[in-house]
């Protein structure tokens, strides 16, 4: 055969034979690749009826895409055109972490083709092949069910064929004897369990390094199968429950899906020690009921039966802190819980748990962070604080800053160790890899500017899904939509919802009007099929950023578990107060609401400040509020130095800069236009300056400044944008001091965030560091001589300075105040024009308020409830 061509593939060299023929190397020379043959014997191929049939299953097998998966590219003539994998198959003994790496992409692979009905019923080291980069891939998927060529078993039961072909008859043996289940030894019809059979008896090999049913020959082997009961004192403690499940003769018992195998694999594994004298009160009667149920559901999935949705309310206790999104993130593997806690020195940090523990536990160094998410091994928990992205390990370390985000609105892992983030509320989303690295932007914005965030990456990597908005914020501006990174275009899945989540039984779960809605979805299209039904009430979410405080653990063979925050409206409101530097906190707005971005004006007389995705007015000597901008699209204001206009950014007009009169005596009118998150920041102090920041796709955060021709002050002509400061790092919120001298601005330049301070305009001279340890925002009293930053560890500091010619000079930092009473994120506090107190956000209990004990619901075996509600068609 060597040297002969069939079709366009010209053959090489043999790899080597077996039951289904003999196997080949060979060019493609067509696509220029090499490709492995399988010629199929002489007899099987003069049989047209067998070749029929053989090219209708060829071709479903064709349709499995997954990487742990060798594809199948088509027939040719009597050959089967397959990927050529290059490695060796796997052999034991090997270390538990090496055999369970193996293993796990051997479940993987096995998970998708059941889910497509396909099963492999041949699984055996022999057609497993591990590549040089340590990919495990799956070869002969299915072609046990293809071939139909009746053989003479081999004497040899290590290498015995697949010894005959009857699919789903009864009667008939089917697969390789030392790996075969009971059921195919005793010639019974077969389905997915067969695999997790074999998976188990592969499984114990690569542990032990010695086969699991011994025999002389293929009879004596499958009597092995039917009699002997498998001995796992050889085995680690914690995979002897995973085998035991996998290798139950009876296949009722059995193990139902193979994805379930990430459940059992550490049943037995060491818990973390719970804190000391902390919250000991946390285990009510109703969260042992959830841990008991959550244990049932986890380790007792053997009926094939749909389980009942369980409806459980779990108490995380007065410690335990709503977020703004995200308060409660579930991993995927459905045992463990992250949520935003109060420390022992009232910081908020990430706090973690398994469902089995009885406290939680506080990772140290998550100061500040926020919308946790996870990686798909369960194994690692991406957050964001401080304006970085950063990870942790579930069992705590040392974070690890991945890149700076200026004001994050979700982040995704997915399964190709790279990380899906939108970096800021306008603009697209982008990608870095888990390890660190620079962000390249992901998604392409419309010509519309749209804002895409909250994504999240499909199961096997092949698409993601996010929550855009088009001109401007709030659910009526909003919808679901997917991208395939194939393709690369970005499909609408439903308009006026946020916060797509998918469900890997094949559905799109959002939210709308506080209700989760679910619908039939094609991950592979990417099309919703039939009307969505509403499945959850009283859910809360954020309808202005488009996040919902609910989570899934998604692993698609569990019945799924959701887990949500009930309730009505936003997720979170704030309240506007006065904070001194002793602590002290006095109401300054007396309603809450959805606040963000408090600015003085220059007299101190009033408070500008956002509600929503609108800005609103305060007038302190009156008490009394009017709304600014009727858009659902503002944010980001700036006073003018007159106290008659602001700047703010207008997300309804293109995401431009607008200009309105404080007083709503005029329309909005639009200064400087660019889909690339323009974000004003300050004045110079004779307001023919504007300072503003916009993202680079090659630079990151950038520092301009606008030339305003103020002759007209209610309609300002604007001049030619000029760039203050653009580097390789972020750069980022620029504030003029009150002489215009200066600006001060955080910066990355260092590796991580520090305010800095230059002189105006840019070139005239050099650079100073103010803050040491981290520093986010700045902000400069009118005295002249202090400058203000808040740090990462959310404190507020102070720098004295002085000011000799052209060169700053700062004092050493000091502490202002001390203690997290407030909502820190984009700058939420502005400090007074009297340069002695500060407006900030703050939670109602800091006001003496009670917000008492934090109850988030879980719904178990929500995914067969979904399959109940919304039946496949």
């Amino acid at each position: 055969m060597i040297g002969q061509t069939i079709a366009h593939y010209r053959i090489t060299a043999k790899l080597g034979e077996g039951g289904m023929g003999e196997v080949y190397r060979a060019t493609d020379t067509k696509l220029d690749r090499e490709v492995a043959l399988k010629i199929l014997p002489a007899s099987f191929a003069q049989d047209p009826g067998r070749m029929a049939r053989f090219e209708r299953e060829a071709k479903v097998l064709a349709s499995l895409n997954h990487p742990n998966i060798a594809a199948i590219y088509g027939v040719e003539e009597r050959a089967l055109v397959m990927e050529l994998v290059e490695g060796a198959s796997p052999k034991g003994p090997m270390p538990f972490d090496d055999a369970w790496k193996i293993a796990s992409q051997i479940a993987a692979a096995l998970e998708s083709a059941h889910d497509k009905g396909i099963v492999h019923r041949d699984l055996k080291p022999e057609n497993i092949k591990i590549t040089p980069d340590g990919v495990v891939k799956l070869l002969d998927f299915g072609l046990a069910k293809a071939f139909t060529e009746q053989k003479e078993p081999s004497a040899n039961p290590e290498q015995s064929p697949t010894l005959t072909i009857g699919a789903t008859e009864v009667g008939v043996i089917l697969g390789t004897a030392a790996y075969m289940s009971p059921e195919q030894a005793k010639g019974k019809s077969v389905d997915k369990r067969a695999d997790i059979w074999a998976f188990g008896v592969v499984l114990y090999e690569l542990l032990t390094g010695e086969r699991l049913f011994k025999g002389e020959d293929v009879s004596e082997t499958l009597v092995s199968v039917l009699r002997d009961e498998p001995d796992f004192a050889k085995v680690p403690a914690n995979a002897r429950r995973l085998l035991g499940r996998c290798l139950e003769k009876d296949p009722k018992q059995r193990l139902r899906d193979i994805g379930e195998t990430r459940f059992l694999l550490n049943e037995v594994e060491a818990l973390p020690a719970a804190p000391k004298n902390r919250w000991p009160w946390l285990v009510a009667a109703m969260l042992a009921l959830a841990l008991i149920a959550v244990s049932v559901f986890a380790y007792r999935a053997t009926q094939p039966e749909e389980h009942p949705l369980t409806r459980l309310n779990v108490d995380l206790g007065p410690d335990a802190m709503t977020g703004v999104n995200t308060t409660v993130a579930i991993s995927p593997d459905g045992r463990r819980m992250v949520y935003p806690a109060r420390g022992p020195d009232g910081r908020q940090q990430l706090a973690t748990r398994l469902l089995d523990q009885t406290a939680p536990t506080l990772l140290p160094g998550t100061e500040g962070g926020f919308d946790p998410f996870f990686s798909p091994d369960s194994q690692w928990i991406g957050f964001f604080a401080a304006g970085q992205l950063k990870k942790i390990a579930v069992q705590g370390g040392v974070p690890i800053s991945l890149c700076t985000v200026p004001n994050p609105v979700g982040g995704s892992w997915g399964e190709d160790d790279n990380i899906v983030l939108a970096p800021g509320t306008v603009g697209p989303l982008y990608r870095l890899p888990a390890s660190g690295g620079t962000p390249k932007p992901f998604t392409k914005l419309d010509s519309r500017g749209t804002s895409h965030r909250w994504p999240q990456m499909l199961p096997g990597g092949k698409a993601v899904i996010f929550t855009f908005s088009t001109t401007g914020y709030g659910q009526e501006n909003s919808g679901i939509a997917a991208m395939s990174l194939k393709a690369g275009e970005i499909k609408v899945l439903q308009r006026g919802a946020y916060y797509g989540r998918y469900v890997p039984t094949g559905y799109l779960t959002y939210v709308h009007d506080g209700v989760l809605f679910a619908a039939r979805f094609n991950p592979d299209r990417l099309e919703v099929s039939g009307a969505p039904t509403p499945v959850v009430e009283g859910v809360l979410a954020n309808s202005v950023s488009g996040g919902g405080q609910m989570d899934i653990s998604w692993l698609a063979s569990g019945t799924g578990t959701l887990v949500y925050l009930p309730g009505k409206g936003l997720a979170q409101t704030w309240r506007v107060a006065w904070l001194s530097n002793s602590g002290n906190i006095q109401p300054l707005i007396s309603s809450p609401g959805v606040y963000a971005i408090p600015r003085f004006s220059p007299d101190g007389k009033k408070l500008a400040f956002t509600n929503g995705a609108d800005i609103y007015i305060q007038d302190l000597e009156r008490d009394a509020t009017a709304r600014l901008t009727f858009s659902g699209a503002a944010q980001a204001e700036v006073w003018a130095p007159d106290g008659r206009h602001i700047v703010f950014e207008d997300a309804s007009a293109g995401f431009s800069l607008s200009w309105i009169r404080s007083d709503g005596a005029s329309e909005p009118q639009k200064l400087s236009t660019g889909a690339r998150n323009l974000a004003p920041w300050s004045f110079s102090p004779d307001g023919k300056r504007l300072a503003y920041f916009e993202t680079s796709p090659d630079t990151g955060q950038d520092i301009w400044t606008l030339p305003l021709d103020l002759s007209d002050p209610d309609h300002p002509k604007p001049g030619k944008p000029e760039v203050f400061l653009r580097t390789t790092a972020d750069e980022l919120a620029p504030m003029f001091s009150p002489d215009g001298r200066w600006i001060a601005y955080r910066s990355t330049e260092s590796g991580s965030n520090e305010v800095y301070v230059r002189p105006f305009p840019a070139g005239s001279g050099g650079k100073w560091q103010i803050s040491t340890g981290g520093g986010l925002y700045a902000l400069w009293s009118n005295n002249g001589r202090e400058l203000f930053y808040e740090t990462a560890d959310d404190r507020i500091m102070v720098v004295d300075y002085t000011v000799n010619g052209g060169s700053f000079i700062p004092g050493k930092p000091r502490i202002w105040f001390d203690k997290q009473l407030f909502y820190m994120a984009r700058s939420n506090l502005d400090l007074a024009p009297d340069g002695k107190r500060f407006a900030v956000l703050t939670a109602p209990e800091a006001l003496g308020g009670n917000q008492g004990n934090v109850h988030v619901t879980m719904l178990l075996n929500f995914f067969d409830e979904l399959r109940r509600r919304i039946p496949a068609k």
